[in-house]
C-alpha cells in the first residue's frame, strides 16, 4: 500500500518519495498509524506535541536497573508513552543524564519544548528552541566562550566577579521583530560566583529566527535597565 509523506517544512519545501523504506534509528520505534513520524531536516525525529510525557518515574530511582535509559524507555512504553515521546527521551538522553519532554506549545511558528531532568541534583528543567526546519536550540547551553566575553556588558561583570557563570535554567525574557518578518525570541540567564551565590549580572542572549522560522543565530542582547 503506497502512502504519501509529510511535507518537510524546511527553507525548500519538497513532498519526501512516497513508499521508502526507512530502518528506526537505534533507541527509536517506528510510528504506529498510517502516517509516518515526521523527520527534521538532519533525518531525526521531527518534535512536536507528539514527543511530550509527564509521566511517573519512581521504578527508576531503585535497584540495579535504576537511573537507565533502558528504565526510561520502558517505564514510558509501559505508562502509554508515545513511540515519539521515547524517541525523543532517548535523543535528549545522553552522556549518562537523562531527561524527557513534558510539556510543548508554540509560539509566532516557533516549537518550544520544555525538558525535564528528572535525576539531577539541581536544574531540573530546561528549554529547547525547535525551528521551521525541525533544529532544536538548547537555551540552557550558553557557556562563556571567547565570544561572548568579548561583550562589554560580560566584561563588565567579569571585571567585578571574575569567577561568574551562566547557571541555568533561562528564562524567557520577551521578543523583538526583525527584518523580513524574522523573529528574536529573549532568554536570560544569571551570573553567579557559584550555585548558592546571589545573581551578580544577567547574561541574555536573542535567538534570531528568519521569516520562514528558520534558526539563523544567536547573540548577547543588552538587558533593559
Amino acid at each position: 500500500m503506497r502512502r504519501s509523506r509529510l511535507l518537510l517544512p524546511a527553507l525548500g519545501l519538497a513532498l519526501l518519495t512516497a513508499c521508502q523504506d526507512r530502518s528506526p534509528e537505534p533507541g527509536t520505534e517506528p510510528a504506529t498509524g498510517d502516517a509516518p513520524a515526521a523527520k527534521a531536516a538532519d533525518g531525526s525525529l521531527r518534535w512536536s506535541e507528539s514527543v511530550v510525557w509527564d509521566g511517573d518515574l519512581n521504578a527508576c530511582r531503585q535497584g540495579e536497573n535504576s537511573a537507565t535509559r533502558a528504565c526510561l524507555a520502558e517505564t514510558m512504553k509501559s505508562a502509554g508513552a508515545s513511540a515519539d515521546a521515547v524517541a525523543a527521551a532517548e535523543q535528549l538522553s545522553t552522556g549518562g543524564e537523562l531527561a524527557y519532554v513534558t510539556a510543548w506549545h508554540e509560539h509566532d511558528g516557533l516549537g518550544v519544548a520544555t525538558v525535564e531532568y528528572p535525576f539531577r541534583a539541581n536544574t531540573n528543567e530546561g528549554t529547547r528552541l525547535v525551528d521551521a526546519a525541525g533544529k532544536r536550540i538548547d537555551v540552557d547551553a550558553v557557556q562563556l566562550d571567547d565570544t561572548l566575553r568579548a561583550d562589554p556588558g560580560v566584561q563588565g561583570v567579569l571585571a567585578a566577579h571574575p569567577q561568574a557563570t551562566p547557571f541555568a535554567p533561562a528564562q524567557a525574557a520577551g521578543t523583538a521583530p526583525l527584518d523580513g518578518g524574522g523573529i528574536r525570541l529573549l532568554y536570560r540567564t544569571p551570573l553567579r560566583d557559584c550555585h548558592a551565590c546571589p545573581d551578580v549580572g544577567q547574561l541574555q542572549i536573542g535567538y534570531d529566527f528568519d521569516g520562514k522560522r528558520n534558526f539563523i543565530g544567536q547573540q548577547v542582547v543588552p538587558a533593559a535597565p
